[in-house]
């Protein structure tokens, strides 16, 4: 298995929806890079300058065996769409060999639909974003004029491939869970984005997002200059029911800090890899 992905970090992450996260945390992998350009993206020295280190595909495995080994509740595939066809080949070889926890695919929706077919059968649990509706709105901050076309019949596949949720002990073990981050000044591209996710499918879980604050390239977008306020994330909360959707989470939005990011720090990534590889090669 030569081909190579680049990755930023490999943690259990404690600040993913409980479903998710549980009690011990969910065994993130981020890729670096992303087939989006948002001006707010809060992991952009990863997302838009490529920050990490190019591992090898059982380096990969590797990294699911030790976060499994770890205690993780999952496999969290962060931003995982630009290397989706790469991907199939590992998670076929992980899920044959050793895994027995679900595979999370934790994505920003922009997703083509021959890369999701490919993972048929490998995703457990798809936690896709549903950023917009508009295509102008799309175009301004994420340089993706087709978002919605593209989101909406990904999210469309993914259900198809997922159509009931699944839990055991208050964590999610199959499914799909749609997230949305409210933008300040634009509660009523949310509120169209939730009736968008409620004509798919009533029943889909979906996490209604406080955490914006302005990073990376926000700040030359003035509506896009300040956190979020209370009024705005409530009203978009009080339009969930409107649109018909039942199953939801929402956010404290006291999250809205930078304390929740992640520490990319490739010396970490690289103790981490050293220590998985050692793992993995002695296993049983």
């Amino acid at each position: 298995m030569i081909m190579e992905f680049r990755v930023a970090r490999a943690m259990k992450h404690m600040w993913e929806e409980p479903v998710i996260s549980g009690a011990k945390g969910s065994g993130t992998i981020f890729f670096s890079g992303c087939r989006l350009h948002c001006c707010y993206c809060q992991n952009y020295n990863i997302s838009h300058k490529g920050k990490g280190l190019n591992l090898t595909g059982r380096q990969l495995l590797a990294l699911m065996f030790w976060l499994q080994n770890e205690g993780a509740h999952n496999i969290n595939l962060v931003t995982p769409s630009h290397v989706a066809a790469a991907l199939r080949p590992v998670l076929q070889e992980a899920k044959r060999d050793f895994l027995k926890i679900p595979v999370v695919y934790n994505t920003g929706g922009y997703d083509g639909l021959a890369g999701l077919r490919a993972l048929d059968g490998l995703i457990d649990i798809y936690l896709p974003d549903l950023k917009y509706v508009d295509a102008g709105i799309a175009q301004k901050y994420s340089g993706a004029a087709d978002y919605f076309e593209i989101a909406n019949a990904a999210l469309r596949e993914m259900r198809r491939q997922q159509p009931r949720d699944v839990f055991i002990r208050g964590l999610m073990r199959r499914g799909v869970l749609v997230r949305h981050l409210v933008l300040p000044n634009l509660t009523s591209y949310s509120c169209a984005v939730l009736d968008a996710v409620a004509a798919i499918d009533k029943t889909l879980y979906v996490s209604v997002m406080a955490q914006y604050f302005p990073t990376a390239d926000a700040q030359k977008f003035p509506e896009l200059s300040r956190r979020l306020t209370n009024a705005e994330y409530d009203a978009v909360c009080g339009h969930f029911f409107a649109a018909g959707l039942r199953n939801g989470f929402t956010q404290d939005p006291e999250s809205a800090v930078e304390d929740y990011v992640p520490d990319f720090d490739l010396d970490l990534l690289r103790a981490d890899v050293a220590k998985a590889e050692e793992l993995f090669g002695g296993r049983g």
